[in-house]
């Protein structure tokens, strides 16, 4: 498997000359600055995989290509939007960048509670808190019917909290609730989500899918033509939030979505992580299953509780079996082999803690340079371990 990195462009703390001494080889980036919609330009494109061959590595993935809220909508004519979308990926591929992360999540992306939850080694981690998210979408979002989508306990817990929160508290949560999608354009006040919320209003999970279907129809022949492939990531975490359906959660998930544009451009990121948040979730029958789909991998690991709450653990000592899926993405490499692709599937960890000097930098959260760094040698030498045996 290729070894990889995310890094989010200049203004990211963790520098490319960085990145190269923790092993990795490819690099994982974007152009956080085009907003969504708009054309990604060659000389773009170029500039930075010139950066990035410079510091001795590869520009291997792209994450994200973001996807208009306006198609998750269904809303006006989205003509312009496909096109400019087909036009960045023959871009991409002009420029020899074949594979794609991009996710369908509506309003915001992955979505945690705690940035710092402090581990008992003296680390922290992201945390996804049911009760603090019970108290935000019922009391401070004060969403009509919110007490229906969460765990009785969750929902008691949030409203003793949100009780004696100060606004500094609240304003804090919101902000965690916000870091979910480094590099992009909106971050919602209150009002704003409100606003936002309010257009999602009668597009239900039949909806979502719906659109995310009109949206692979449209891109998915234009990334057969070029060789590449499409990977959509899984919701993060594998739940309805605020009344926003999640369509990338489960195994039927995923067999609707590769049924709805069948293609060998049509592919998945798959997240241990994510797909591991959800409590029914089998993640290592799931990567057995989907292998053949899987164009990337985004290896992390959570521990969770009953009322859906759940944090990032060490990457080999969560409740995902890290040893058995990277068993089954080497298998799936070897199979790939036999039929002459010879491609190694480019996998990275994920949502490292924040450790050691680490502490000090303005990094982003979850993307520490010595966490992922610990990460990633724990995943290589269970890679190096299992093809030796």
């Amino acid at each position: 498997m290729e070894q990889t990195w995310r890094w989010f462009g200049p203004k990211d703390d963790v520098k490319l000359w960085e990145i190269r001494q923790t092993g990795a080889t490819g690099i994982v980036t974007a152009l956080h600055d085009i907003p969504y919609g708009e054309i990604w330009p060659v000389a773009a494109i170029e500039e930075r995989q010139r950066m990035i061959a410079e510091a001795g590595l590869v520009w291997s993935v792209v994450e994200s290509l973001p996807i208009h809220e306006r198609v998750k909508l269904n809303e006006g004519d989205q003509r312009s939007i496909f096109d400019n979308y087909r036009t960045s990926m023959r871009n991409l591929a002009a420029c020899g960048i074949r594979t794609i992360c991009y996710n369908f999540m509506p309003v915001i992306d992955w979505t945690r509670t705690e940035l710092n939850h402090r581990l008992p080694n003296g680390a922290s981690a992201l945390r996804f808190d049911a009760a603090l998210f019970a108290a935000f979408d019922i009391w401070m979002l004060a969403r009509p019917g919110a007490e229906a989508d969460h765990h009785p306990d969750a929902i008691g817990r949030g409203k003793a909290w949100h009780a004696q929160a100060s606004e500094s508290d609240k304003a804090q949560l919101l902000a965690a609730i916000m870091a979910g999608l480094p590099g992009a354009y909106d971050r919602y006040d209150i009002a704003g989500l409100r606003n936002i919320l309010d257009r999602y209003r009668g597009i239900d999970r039949d909806g979502l899918r719906a659109n995310l279907k009109r949206f692979l129809q449209e891109v998915i022949p234009t990334a057969e033509e070029l060789g590449m492939r499409l990977c959509i990531h899984p919701d993060d975490p594998p739940r309805p939030l605020m009344g926003l359906p999640r369509i990338v959660a489960n195994a039927d998930d995923l067999d609707y979505i590769i049924g709805s544009a069948p293609s060998p451009a049509n592919g998945l990121t798959f997240c241990t992580g994510s797909l591991g948040a959800g409590l029914t979730n089998d993640v290592p029958a799931m990567a057995a299953r989907f292998a053949q789909h899987v164009g990337f991998g985004h290896l992390r690991n959570v521990r969770k509780e009953p009322d859906t709450s759940f944090f990032e653990a060490d990457h080999l000592d969560g409740d995902v079996d890290m040893v058995a899926v990277i068993g089954t993405l080497l298998k799936e490499e070897r199979r790939r082999a036999a039929l002459g692709d010879h491609r190694p599937i480019p996998i990275r960890p994920d949502h490292g803690h924040l450790m050691l000097s680490d502490a000090g930098r303005n990094s982003f959260p979850g993307y520490s340079l010595l966490g992922r760094m610990k990460g990633l040698a724990e995943l290589r030498g269970v890679m190096h371990a299992l093809a030796a045996g």
